[in-house]
């Protein structure tokens, strides 16, 4: 019989593998499998459709077949590593008073080593209720593989009634969060000198007042009485943010490109299509006026991804046995997006729950303290109790 690894042991082999969202993530994928194998438990495997020689989401089912289960999420890939000043290699577990460096040991390899941990002792443990494991790509660069995962599990497995996603919440019930539609809008103009200013385009100048339009809509939502949903996060309203921007040839040339992301984060009860509208009303408006001045003007905007908010909803399972679980009662909601909305979209009730603090995440020298593994460890024994 194959060694039964602890959690710790797991997530050292995990962390081994560089999962970098834009690199492949099949090796792990091929050790879990392999892994799940030795104990007896069948995976399944769900190619991305772009990048079949790249990426795969992997899920398992464990119990009898039938639905209404459990199921244990999370996802394979981690942020870059570059430019980062890591004390130690970070894809090599690391142990330093009492935490656990590298790359993903919070967010979030830390679960998917304590969920594959699960599966197994739920094989040899025995369960009467279902456990399953998905593991997803692609949750960094916008949570897009795990709506993929979600359609490919149906019909393929039993369906769960709850889902457990493991983002770092400290063990705690996190039950609703932000939303999110993101576009890249790429600005172009016409290049002239740029003495004569006014009868070119400068994509850079025209693109900052667009820039600006997302300024007002933060100044209004921020100026705005939250109501009873809102009130619940940090900040209580939809933002809007650019994080990078391109552009611009020389200082004497007005900018025939700029190009830069807009993305918004937006609170349940709102919808992310009203605030797409709105956008590429800004955008209609400041276009008619570029090509005012010369007809080649235009603006090119492509939506990169969108994520639904989570609701928190009545009757949430996941929610209730999370909660019976940690003894945890607290209101908890969260700013940032995670892959549960896309559980909840496909039908699940859906809950985020997981080791160790989101404010770890992604800085060099991540790490896990060894108390949230072993509580974590502790959470997935309680766990296995209520599915026997």
């Amino acid at each position: 019989m194959p060694t039964r690894l602890s959690p710790r042991e797991i997530l050292a082999h995990l962390v081994s593998f560089p999962t970098v969202s834009r690199d492949t993530n099949l090796p792990l994928i091929d050790w879990v499998e392999g892994y799940l194998g030795g104990h007896g438990i069948d995976s399944h495997r769900h190619y991305k459709e772009a990048e079949p020689d790249l990426k795969a989401a992997l899920f398992a089912h464990v119990g009898p077949e039938e639905e209404g289960g459990v199921v244990l999420s999370g996802h394979t890939d981690v942020v870059p590593v570059d430019g980062q000043e890591w004390t130690s290699d970070p894809w090599a577990l690391t142990e330093r008073d009492g935490r656990l460096y590298g790359r993903g040991s919070t967010d979030m390899k830390g679960f998917d080593a304590l969920a594959i941990w699960a599966l197994v002792e739920a094989k040899h443990r025995g369960v009467t209720r279902p456990l399953q494991l998905a593991l997803t790509y692609d949750e960094e660069i916008g949570c897009t593989g795990a709506a993929d995962l979600v359609a490919a599990m149906q019909g393929v497995v039993p369906k769960a009634a709850s889902a457990i996603i493991g983002e770092p919440t400290m063990i705690k019930a996190v039950t609703g969060h932000k939303g999110g539609v993101n576009f890249w809008i790429h600005v172009h103009g016409v290049e002239v000198h740029s003495s004569i200013l006014h009868t070119g385009v400068s994509a850079i100048m025209w693109g900052a007042k667009l820039i600006e339009w997302a300024n007002a809509q933060n100044a209004a939502n921020a100026a705005a009485t939250p109501g009873e949903i809102a009130a619940l996060f940090d900040p209580p309203y939809t933002n809007v943010h650019v994080g990078q921007i391109h552009g611009g040839t020389a200082h004497n040339i007005t900018a025939k490109d700029c190009a830069f992301g807009m993305s918004f984060r937006v609170i349940p009860g709102e919808d992310p299509e009203d605030w797409a509208r709105r956008l590429m009303e800004a955008v209609t408006a400041l276009e008619a006026e570029m090509k005012a001045v010369h007809p080649d003007a235009w603006i090119q905007v492509t939506r990169m991804f969108d994520l639904p908010p989570l609701r928190p909803t009545e009757g949430n399972s996941a929610e209730e046995l999370v909660r019976q679980v940690t003894g945890d009662n607290g209101v908890m909601q969260v700013s940032y997006g995670t892959e549960a909305s896309h559980f909840q979209a496909g039908g699940y009730d859906a809950v985020v729950c997981g080791p160790s603090d989101i404010t770890i995440a992604h800085k060099p020298d991540e790490y896990i303290e060894i108390s949230q593994l072993d509580a974590g460890q502790r959470f997935m024994d309680g766990l296995l109790e209520r599915l026997r």
